[in-house]
């Protein structure tokens, strides 16, 4: 089952098993079956700590961990490959004695939940579920009244369609829908066991530097700080941005290849490793100036959407963008309901079926490509006269024989009863009304900057809600600075943010000698 590789690969985890484990199989006779019996029966033979014993569980087929010391279920229902092959070697380790990588606020968190039954729904092609399985099978490892169960998506496939789950990972509390999407371990808290309070960001003394945001442009100007010896925090409602949406990146210069989730880990192990106050769980709400009279300091404040201040000499404002909606009917209503954004993550959920792409643009046009392979048929809808995509990407999408490009086609409208059935335009040269029977959209129009929360402050944005910045990152709010994709830069780029970290860091750190 497992090829060589593989077991290479976890034989090496298994080496750093405490305590023994024991994999209950239940299993049938039929394909399936024989498919997870395989896997499981790999596993085994790599360690003489990990021992199988057949019983009966909710699924089949499935397979559950057991270790030595209480703990909740944990269950794997389906062949945990793909993305969640580091899921499973996660949970076999952690029950295997290896203590979870979370803070003891986390912990603590994890220990206040009274109980509950989850499961999440996922495709292993999707690379957000990861994350939310390995988040709740840690919450179950550190709190024995927590059970969780991956559910394979594409191997109980009646259950995702009796459930009307269009958009993975999608997960379930005692049955019920809780949270679809990419999630983090705070935000799953904050959902399961509430917020963070004004508490949890308490007794702060004033920074030196405080980066607001938590991908690229943030980590990086966190970097760029914190070696520079200044007293650094981060703050953010989670760490890693908009890239760990994005699956395969080959533009960043000495990366062949990397995964936004992969990339964004690595930023989150250097920042962590210079000591960087990182705070996750809260939004920036407001930004302005403050006096410190004790010692006469000139000081920035930034208010935070639970109630907590805190306090820096300087301040970078790294808060990205959010994919742009199009204010159509539906567009909010049947999200994770036949509306999707991410074609790696949510595309197998289509399989065998039609779907709609708007936006002819490059993202649009390689989400287009990419259903392709998976759905039924693809129609891309572009509003304007023609495709704005890259000649290559529109000669490969012409090499297809399920797609059809409509242009000049502005989409009114999304409908449907339960999930998405049908999407409606109007020809911008006819003003002809038209009827698209689908059963997903994938809506790629652009980003929009996360800056609504400074529209009442002293930092000038430009007339599209962008930062503007000096060449030294600096903005119209002294000692304010900002980078990456929420500021007026031209290309939305991950190595661009990134230097616009930088820049934002070094201006900083020149306004604190200077001041």
């Amino acid at each position: 089952m497992l090829d060589n590789n593989l077991k290479q690969q976890l034989a090496q985890y298994l080496d750093m098993l405490k305590t023994e484990v024991v994999i209950g199989l239940s299993v049938d006779t039929d394909e399936k079956s024989e498919k997870l019996r395989g896997f499981v029966e790999d596993v085994a033979s790599l360690s003489d700590k990990v021992t199988v014993e057949e019983k009966e569980l909710k699924y089949t087929p499935a397979f559950d961990l057991t270790g030595t010391f209480d703990h909740g279920q944990i269950v794997f229902a389906g062949v945990p490959l793909g993305h969640e092959f580091a899921s499973f070697a996660l949970a076999i380790l952690q029950v295997g004695g290896i203590d979870p990588k979370v803070d003891e606020a986390t912990k603590n968190r994890i220990q206040s939940i009274e109980s509950g039954d989850f499961e999440t729904i996922v495709s292993l092609s999707c690379h957000n579920c990861p994350e939310v399985v390995q988040s709740m099978n840690i919450m179950a490892v550190l709190n024995k009244n927590i059970n969780h169960t991956m559910i394979e998506g594409s191997m109980f496939q009646e259950i995702a369609e009796s459930r009307d789950v269009l958009a993975v990972p999608a997960l379930f509390k005692d049955g019920e829908f809780l949270e679809g999407g990419k999630q983090t371990m705070d935000s799953l808290l904050d959902k399961i066991a509430g917020g963070k309070s004004s508490d949890d960001f308490a007794d702060k003394s004033a920074f030196d530097v405080l980066i607001i945001g938590g991908g690229p442009a943030a980590a990086t100007a966190a970097i760029y700080a914190a070696r520079k010896g200044v007293k650094t925090g981060l703050v953010a409602s989670e760490f890693g941005g908009q890239v760990v949406e994005t699956l395969g990146i080959e533009n960043i210069p000495g990366f062949k290849y990397t995964e936004g989730p992969d990339f964004m880990a690595a930023m989150r192990d250097q920042v962590d490793s210079l000591g960087v106050d990182v705070m996750t769980g809260a939004l920036a709400s407001n930004v302005y100036e403050a006096k410190d009279s004790a010692n006469d300091l000139r000081l920035v404040e930034v208010e935070l959407d639970n109630g907590a201040k805190l306090q820096s000499r300087t301040v970078v404002i790294a808060t990205g963008a959010r994919w742009r909606l199009i204010g159509i009917p539906g567009e909010t209503e049947f999200r994770n309901k036949g509306v999707a954004y991410c074609t790696h993550c949510d595309g197998p959920l289509f399989k065998g079926k039609p779907v709609a792409v708007i936006g002819g643009g490059n993202s649009g046009i390689e989400a287009a490509i990419d259903l392709a392979a998976m759905v039924d048929h693809v129609t891309v809808l572009e509003f304007l006269p023609e495709l704005k995509a890259d000649q290559v990407l529109q000669d490969k999408l012409n090499s297809l024989d399920n797609v059809d490009v409509i242009v000049n086609a502005q989409t009114t409208g999304l409908y449907g009863d339960t999930k998405l059935q049908r999407l409606e335009y109007t020809d911008r040269e006819t003003n002809e009304e038209h009827t698209l029977d689908v059963e997903g959209c994938f809506i790629q129009v652009g980003l929009v900057p996360n800056t609504e929360w400074l529209k009442e402050t002293e930092v000038e944005l430009t007339d599209r809600g962008e930062i503007k910045v000096n060449p030294d990152g600096s903005t119209s709010l002294e000692g304010v600075f900002a980078a990456g994709d929420a500021t007026e830069i031209l290309f939305k780029q991950i190595v661009i943010s990134a230097g616009t970290g930088a820049t934002a860091a070094l201006g900083a750190f020149n306004y604190l000698m200077r001041n």
